[in-house]
């Protein structure tokens, strides 16, 4: 019986150790996006994120990152997480409007003048306001990431716009939503489909340009495409998020949790600033590649601001009828904005 007791403590030792060695395993996070290799928000926000959080968490969490669209979709981003896909997944709301509709209060023209405005509303609010309560929770994910980009600008390829004239029966990218909204109400034909497919449809001139920020244009390179650019005057914005699924969320340790919460608390705030400044950079940029950068006078402005003044109320009136709340979240968000001063 001794060697046989022997062999049995043996296997339950190994078993222990192995036991212990499993737990003692990095948990390996998938984190997925639709933007190209490279793409600077990945450089500013994701990576030092993800690698911010393995340091704290002594390498007890790592990541694999998976760009344009490895594992799907940008549109498809809400359901590859919540089914765990990824476990981290780039959830942009303005891709997923029917699901996430109220998020969009924060695209909408004229919502802010500074990307840092924008971004740290959403971030408070997503967590803990009606757009947490409507597009997170109902949807069983968790914000951990997020950038709101500057106002957007108007890009052609034939044409400058000048006036609300020049845009009228332009056919212009959209995300859906509230930029529907937006172009419609001054006089374009929205075209609505994800920003990596919006290079394909300007070549092949199905569509006159693209509602899109000055990054996404070099990014996606439309820059090789566009003539003209707006300037001086925001035609709404986009929300660039990073979610992970509650079921995801709820296997970390509360120090896992923690780590990633602070970390994202720490770089927020700067990222916004940098991605503000980017904004002035890639413009002077454009402008030696060729890009005509046409300042609306204040009264062409006050032309386009006419037009655009109805459409947060419209918006908010239409999730009001859906009963999804759309003025509480305008109301949260404007006095949000308003407590956060244009840096």
């Amino acid at each position: 019986m001794a060697p046989l007791l022997r062999v049995l403590a043996g296997s339950g030792l190994l078993i222990v150790s192995t036991v212990l060695a499993q737990a003692a395993d990095p948990i390996k996070l998938r984190v997925a996006d639709s933007f190209p290799k490279g793409h600077y928000l990945v450089k500013l926000i994701l990576e030092p994120w993800m690698e911010e959080v393995t340091k704290r968490t002594n390498g007890a969490v790592t990541f694999e990152h998976y760009p344009a669209q490895q594992l799907g979709k940008a549109a498809d981003m809400l359901k590859l997480t919540q089914t765990g896909v990824a476990d981290i997944g780039y959830v942009a709301p303005g891709y997923t409007s029917d699901k996430m509709p109220v998020s969009e209060v924060a695209m909408l023209p004229g919502s802010f003048e500074h990307a840092c405005q924008g971004t740290l509303s959403y971030w408070k609010l997503a967590r803990n306001g009606v757009i947490a309560e409507q597009d997170y929770t109902a949807n069983n994910i968790r914000l951990l990431l997020t950038v709101t980009l500057p106002q957007y600008r108007i890009f052609t390829v034939k044409q400058p716009v000048k006036d609300p004239a020049d845009v009228s029966g332009l056919k212009l990218r959209s995300t859906g939503g509230a930029q529907d909204l937006t172009l419609r109400a001054i006089g374009a034909v929205p075209v609505r489909m994800a920003a990596p497919d919006a290079y394909e449809s300007l070549s092949r001139g199905t569509m006159d340009g693209l509602l899109f920020p000055l990054e996404s244009v070099v990014a996606y390179g439309a820059d090789k495409l566009v003539k003209y650019s707006t300037d001086g005057l925001g035609f709404g914005s986009f929300i660039v998020a990073y979610s992970i699924s509650d079921s995801a969320w709820k296997k970390l340790t509360p120090e896992v949790q923690k780590a990633m919460v602070d970390v994202a608390e720490e770089i927020i705030p700067s990222a916004c600033q940098s991605v503000q400044k980017s904004d002035d950079e890639t413009k002077k940029s454009l402008e030696t590649k060729g890009v005509r950068f046409d300042v609306l006078s204040p009264e062409v402005s006050a032309k386009f601001k006419d037009l655009m003044k109805g459409v947060s109320k419209s918006w908010a009136e239409g999730l009001d009828a859906r009963g999804k709340r759309g003025s509480d979240a305008l109301k949260e968000f404007d006095a949000s904005v308003a407590a956060i001063p244009a840096k």
